[in-house]
């Protein structure tokens, strides 16, 4: 099988596609706002990534999610709630962690199949 990545770089690629499974690099979101804004953001740039791979957020199949505080738990569980395609949530694990940056709150790590 073929192995295809979508905006290679030096360092990663945002996503790569293998045996039709699709693999998202850590997204975040600008490291200006609080955890629902960056949240925000991070699942617009999953969608936009996903759509790229051809497939979307009702074929995602397990989520990461990195907090800077767990503090921000059910902050972040808002966002998360409006955006999971209702009847198709993933297996999902939240951990608290050091990000990037100390400005960063929140990273959605996520993994998606693409349809038959």
């Amino acid at each position: 099988m073929a192995i295809t990545r979508i905006e290679p770089g030096k360092r990663m690629s945002n996503a790569v596609v293998h045996n039709k499974t699709v693999y998202l690099a850590g997204q975040i979101g600008s490291p200006k706002g609080d955890v629902k804004s960056q949240a925000i953001e991070a699942l617009a740039e999953v969608d936009r990534l996903l759509a790229a791979a051809g497939t979307d957020k009702t074929r995602v199949l397990q989520a990461i999610v990195w907090l800077a505080d767990m503090a921000d738990f059910a902050a972040m569980n808002e966002v998360w709630e409006s955006w999971v395609s209702p009847g198709n949530a993933p297996a999902r694990a939240t951990g608290e962690a050091k990000l990037a940056g100390s400005e960063y709150k929140v990273e959605f790590i996520i993994t998606a199949a693409l349809p038959d």
